[in-house]
């Protein structure tokens, strides 16, 4: 379904204009012509950071900003005491301007934070909207019945008994969420998706519906595998699933995918959608940047293939009563 480049992986370490470890899990936008890429660098200390690269063309010729763009602060933000990571981007054309939504990581554990910008050059915090333990988050780029809608995935406690799953909540100034629900479920035993799913590229609006590319995470004897899969949602009523692919369409694969901090990962944050091509970008193995292409209308035909049955969508509960 998804193409990998043949230059992969196109960002790495190697290239940043000052030390780094490594560089992954990039959100997404395209600006002026350009592909920007806000890139998630993590330094000597393990501590992650923010740093802009753009792009004519997307896979070449990367302009990478000359230090870090956008950093913790935790004396002003103390939730990013250990970092922030893994960001969402989203064009607001109401606000005109981009929504951000990173993991914040606090000593209480992962939180959802947002940030807004108009040229990736300055960042305006709103602060942390979720409270730990949660990630995977980000916007849609309008409204619902007058309120924001975030997507995000919250771990309970109790989630070796009852999975982590992505829930939708809305918001009437992106600052006070409520009205929570539950709108797509880990599948249970064997499943490629069992017992961990979160969001991975923002939601992607199409004439199907709304496209979720998520993650699941397989646990094996030797550890976990990070794969991902398709699912629409709803144009009007986003609480309600109305397709998901019962296989995985990508995973570790390449050398580069396999072999890293974290092997057997690949983890999109930001997609572009460009002349009917998607182009997504993915963390590979938790230490470089590599890109995918994809026809929006073979991902469309593909998903749209899978209409909710009783195996897939399985929802243990939600919240039915769609705000007006």
């Amino acid at each position: 379904m998804f193409v990998r480049h043949p230059d992969n992986p196109i960002i790495s370490a190697e290239m940043w204009p000052y030390p780094v470890h490594s560089v992954f899990n990039a959100g997404a936008a395209l600006l002026e012509g350009s592909t920007v890429l806000l890139v998630r660098a993590e330094d000597f200390r393990g501590i992650s950071h923010l740093t802009v690269a753009r792009s004519v063309d997307g896979i070449t010729g990367w302009e990478i900003d000359s230090h870090p763009s956008f950093t913790p602060q935790p004396d002003e933000w103390p939730e990013e005491v250990w970092g922030i990571e893994d960001p969402r981007v989203t064009w607001l054309e109401e606000k005109m301007e981009w929504a951000i939504a990173y993991t914040a990581y606090s000593k209480a554990g992962p939180l959802v934070s947002l940030a807004t910008t108009k040229d990736f050059i300055s960042f305006n915090r709103l602060g942390a909207v979720m409270p730990p333990e949660d990630k995977d988050a980000a916007l849609f780029p309008v409204r619902f019945g007058g309120r924001w809608a975030m997507l995000h995935r919250p771990v309970p406690t109790t989630f070796w008994k009852v999975g982590a799953h992505i829930w939708l909540s809305f918001s009437p100034d992106l600052r006070h969420w409520g009205d929570h629900c539950q709108v797509i479920s880990a599948r249970e035993g064997s499943w490629w998706d069992a017992n961990k799913i979160g969001l991975s590229a923002p939601p992607l609006m199409t004439r199907e519906g709304w496209l979720i590319l998520y993650h699941g995470v397989r646990t094996t004897a030797s550890g976990s595998i990070y794969r991902l899969g398709l699912a629409l949602l709803d144009k009007d009523n986003p609480t309600r699933l109305t397709h998901r692919t019962d296989p995985w369409i990508f995973g570790p694969h390449a050398s580069y995918e396999r072999e890293g901090d974290v092997d057997d990962v690949v983890f999109p944050c930001g997609w572009v959608l460009a002349d009917d091509t998607i182009r997504l970008y993915y963390g590979a193995a938790d230490y470089s940047l590599a890109v995918a292409t994809a026809n929006l209308n073979d991902v469309l035909d593909m998903v749209k293939a899978y209409p909710l049955n009783g195996a897939t969508g399985f929802m243990p509960w939600r919240y039915t009563a769609f705000p007006d």
